[in-house]
């Protein structure tokens, strides 16, 4: 056995599953993650984006032929993704947090997105939607998927991208999308076989709600913040 193969199949049977050792520690990656976000802590991004890594390789199995769950297209892709729109939020957080003349030790201050950027989100998903949807039938053709199955995977690949883009820029909707992105990851991957992260998406539905309160309280009873020098440039021009 290769020290590949070795990494993948490390883990435990309970009731009949192969807990996958991998999949638990990325999992225990994006939990700590979501409680860094939801305390507004800059240390949220690195330490989600090392889960994104672990994630990739645990979903992407299939295609090395150590894994037989159903490919994840969706998961495996937006993976790489979440660490690029993270590199974003981990530089504006820290951007964000030197601007701020406060010492509570928090990043932002969540604001509701404004009229222009929530049609933004909502014409970005709408289009992204129908794109990767056929991005991922086009890849699935050989696999024996029914159609809404790949509906289904790029509503959670787009839906994923659009709220870790929300949280980087401070919108409360970002927990809102969360939520639709729960609605359907959990039935979704414990259809595919990933159970913990369907356990994970369970998890996350509790703990985005809360985390929804949190952020709409602070928006309400904090000043706002100012954009960034770098971003207030870009908009200047």
């Amino acid at each position: 056995m290769s020290i590949i193969e070795w990494i993948y199949s490390a883990g435990v049977d309970i009731a009949g599953y192969r807990l996958s050792l991998m999949e638990v520690i990325g999992i225990g990656f994006g939990l700590a993650s979501a409680v860094g976000g939801m305390l507004r802590r800059v240390w949220a991004w690195p330490i989600g984006i090392v889960g994104n890594a672990i994630l990739f390789l645990v979903y992407i199995g299939i295609t090395v032929g150590v894994d037989d769950k159903a490919p994840l297209f969706g998961q495996s892709a937006r993976q790489i993704f979440f660490i690029v729109t993270s590199l974003y939020g981990w530089w504006r957080w820290r951007q964000v947090r030197s601007a701020r003349a406060g010492g509570d030790g928090h990043a932002i201050t969540p604001r509701w997105a404004k009229g222009a950027e929530r049609l933004g989100l909502l014409v970005t998903a709408v289009i992204g939607i129908v794109i990767v949807q056929q991005v991922f039938a086009v890849l699935g053709a050989g696999w024996p998927a029914p159609r809404w199955y790949f509906w289904a995977d790029a509503w959670i690949f787009m839906g994923s991208l659009l709220a870790t883009y929300a949280m980087a820029r401070g919108w409360n909707e970002f927990w809102l999308i969360w939520i639709g992105v729960d609605l359907v990851g959990v039935p979704l991957l414990w259809h595919s076989g990933y159970l913990p992260t369907a356990f994970l998406y369970a998890v996350y539905a509790i703990f985005v709600v809360y985390g929804f309160v949190v952020w709409r309280r602070a928006s309400r009873v904090e000043s706002p913040d100012g954009e960034p020098v770098g971003e207030r440039s870009l908009v200047a021009n």
